[in-house]
């Protein structure tokens, strides 16, 4: 077996470790930035009806167009721009990478980071260029703009806000790197996995710059269990990034799934709605919590900084409530813990939880 595995297998991907998901059986679940609200149980029975009445032994044909067309009208997508869908934001990262893996192609982003982002461009031979925040997670625009004139990266992601710190970047620091970007030929991919949460979105500036992309999900829209994700920008820049997607990428089930849920989106934005507002509350109770700092966030979670992670993760997870420990991840997440918002019970059951960890 040994040297099946040493004559097969990469050996940057033997030294890999694969994707974790915690055990989360009798677990309240917030480790993942999952919306904890299911559909009412009228729109349960209505999209299992859908579903039971989908052609499963044919493959995804023109309905994927008009989800297509739906999420363009959802996000009001500007002239000029296109929208092509992946299985989940993941796969759409590893599409543009495949894409640009070009000899000597670089991707570059700010870390800590969503994982993906280094993951997907090991994975297609580029190599992976992190930049620190600054110690209150900020983007160090000075360390970026000389990391872009170093590298010149075909991709460079900035997360709108970002993952795990939860926060938005300053909007003229993320201008002046667009340019700089700009300048050196790459592309700029803003990742608005939690603008539902967001007080703010990069739509209304895409139309200024032909080199950015913008990648959502609706997997914090409230479908994470759907894996569908969107990129948009320039139709040049999309049509490109198409032709390596692999056919029929998204599902039939994944494709009415999507479709319904836009059909009944003022549910999920009363959803969304909710979460901001549980998100206040178990920001103010923790700020009551001594030797404890909430950062502040725009997302669906919370970054939280404590004495001893892995103690209270332990005493959490002991208490019944699932966490994501993040202190490992990068130093700048020393004794980091990540909270999801949850529902108003969730969230009792939460603080409760974590004073007794404390």
């Amino acid at each position: 077996m040994k040297d099946i595995l040493q004559q097969v297998f990469r050996q940057d991907v033997q030294a890999m470790h694969a994707y974790a998901i915690q055990d989360c059986t009798g677990m309240v679940k917030l480790d993942a930035m999952e919306n904890p609200y299911q559909l009412p149980p009228t729109l349960q029975a209505e999209l299992g009806q859908r579903l039971g009445a989908l052609a499963v032994n044919r493959y995804p044909g023109t309905r994927i167009d008009e989800l297509r067309a739906a999420l363009a009208r959802h996000v009001a997508l500007p002239s000029g721009c296109a929208l092509m869908l992946g299985n989940g934001s993941d796969e759409l990262i590893s599409l543009l990478a495949l894409a640009c893996a070009m000899p000597g192609a670089s991707v570059l982003a700010p870390v800590p980071g969503f994982v993906m982002y280094a993951m997907s461009a090991q994975l297609q031979g580029l190599a992976f260029h992190g930049v620190p925040l600054t110690p209150e997670f900020g983007l160090d625009e000075a360390a970026m703009l000389a990391a872009i004139a170093q590298h010149r990266p075909a991709i460079t992601y900035l997360a709108y806000p970002n993952n795990p710190s939860a926060n938005l970047w300053d909007d003229a620091v993320i201008e002046r790197i667009i340019l700089a970007v700009r300048e050196q030929g790459g592309l700029v991919v803003m990742d608005e996995a939690y603008q539902p949460f967001a007080s703010k979105s990069y739509i209304d500036r895409m139309g200024r710059h032909g080199h950015v992309l913008l990648m959502r999900t609706l997997s914090k829209f409230g479908l994470a269990g759907v894996r569908l994700g969107y990129l948009m920008g320039p139709q040049a820049l999309i049509e490109q990034v198409d032709k390596v997607r692999p056919p029929y990428n998204v599902s039939v089930l994944n494709c009415e799934c999507a479709l319904f849920a836009l059909e009944h989106e003022a549910v999920f934005a009363a959803q969304a709605l909710e979460i901001r507002e549980q998100r206040a509350v178990l920001f103010e109770a923790l700020a009551d919590f001594p030797g404890v700092r909430a950062y502040p966030s725009d997302a669906n979670m919370i970054l939280l900084r404590v004495p001893d992670a892995q103690r209270s993760f332990n005493g959490l997870r002991q208490r019944k409530v699932l966490v994501k420990n993040v202190s490992s991840l990068h130093p700048l997440l020393a004794n980091c813990l990540r909270l999801t918002v949850g529902t108003a019970d969730e969230n009792r059951l939460l603080l409760t939880a974590l004073q007794e960890s404390l």
